[in-house]
């Protein structure tokens, strides 16, 4: 827990995000050991996340690499931001859970998303089409009746070793997901942290709704967004330069591509159109030195009510990626060693 105003607990997503002229099991290798360095450092949580057939992104099983983590670090809980649900059969999650947890107990956090496939074509070799986020409810419901033992889908049949175990659940969402968090009496993970009235609606909206559960008796929310931490307020704009390129170019070429150093984005000449969509990339992360980005999240986590911040970093250099976690693990009173 941190010294921050509230004992807000602070925990990390990580996209395993490729860079140029580098094969992409190093962002996994990569991914597994910031979470050593960010356990160290005293974060509550360490989650991955699920993308499919996007050059820019190794994570793609989110529930194998969350595996490695837990087994690579001892105390940190380790999760997804998130398993989408729509793109699996929510027995097949609901056993991968069960395993994580039975191997890892007490450690395994069950995120879960309502995103499908991102293109037709990634649809169709999951066996997906769009209409499947329309299930989300239903298809939640159906996994954790696999852990309670309560489903009724398939009343013949039972999730090993899932059922009997208690894997927190919480529910990835903006408008319509956070309804269902709400009516599911789950934990709300929500951002981003730039569309902020939007977001407190959202929030508002969740907690009104909000129907207490085995899962969970109140409501709990976690605030999601881009961070980055430096020196100089420039130097920390300057670590959201990778991220904003890949955002452009996938909105001006249809690919979004590894991550490129600032230095090669400062020479690039690009359109008008791109330059709109990079700018835009830019703009309203929270960024700047330790004070600066504390004095923002303060303001968010006061505004929003929110009981923890999930905090996600892109750039292209790793040092200073490591380096922005320790500063704001400092600023937000983290002790180190105790996740």
């Amino acid at each position: 827990m941190s010294t921050f105003p509230g004992g807000i607990r602070f925990s990390v997503l990580d996209r395993s995000r490729t860079r140029e002229g580098e094969p992409a099991p190093q962002a996994l290798r990569d991914t597994v050991r910031l979470a050593q360095e960010v356990e160290a450092l005293g974060y509550h949580r360490f989650w991955v996340s699920e993308h499919h057939s996007v050059p820019g992104v190794a994570g793609s099983a989110p529930t194998v690499l969350a595996a490695a983590i837990a087994a690579a670090t001892s105390g940190i809980r380790v999760g997804t931001g998130g398993v989408m649900l729509p793109n699996h059969r929510p027995l097949v999650v609901a056993e991968q859970f069960g395993v994580l947890e039975a191997l890892f107990p007490g450690r395994i956090d069950m995120g879960v998303g309502r995103s499908v496939g991102f293109t037709d074509g990634i649809r169709r070799a999951l066996g997906r089409d769009k209409d499947d986020a329309d299930r989300f409810a239903e298809q939640l419901d159906e996994l954790l009746g696999w852990f309670t033992g309560e489903q009724t889908v398939h009343p013949q049949v039972h999730a090993r070793p899932a059922e009997g175990l208690r894997v927190p659940p919480f529910v990835l969402a903006t408008g319509e997901g956070a309804a269902i968090a709400a009516a599911a009496g789950l934990p709300l993970v929500i951002g981003d942290l730039r569309g902020r009235e939007r977001l407190l609606a959202a929030v508002d909206a969740y907690r009104s709704a909000f129907r207490p559960s085995s899962w969970s008796a109140e409501p709990y929310v976690v605030i999601a967004g881009t961070v980055a931490v430096a020196a100089t307020e420039e130097e920390a704009r300057r670590l959201l330069m990778p991220e904003a390129w890949s955002l452009a170019h996938s909105r001006t070429r249809g690919v979004f591509p590894p991550l490129v150093a600032p230095g090669v984005i400062d020479g690039l000449a690009m359109t008008e159109k791109q330059r709109g969509f990079y700018e835009a990339g830019l703009d309203g992360h929270v960024h700047g030195t330790a004070e600066q980005v504390a004095e923002a999240l303060e303001r968010a986590v006061k505004e929003t009510g929110a009981q923890e911040v999930l905090v996600t970093t892109s750039t292209y250099d790793r040092a200073a990626l490591s380096e922005s976690y320790r500063r704001l693990a400092e600023v937000v009173g983290l002790a180190p060693g105790t996740p």
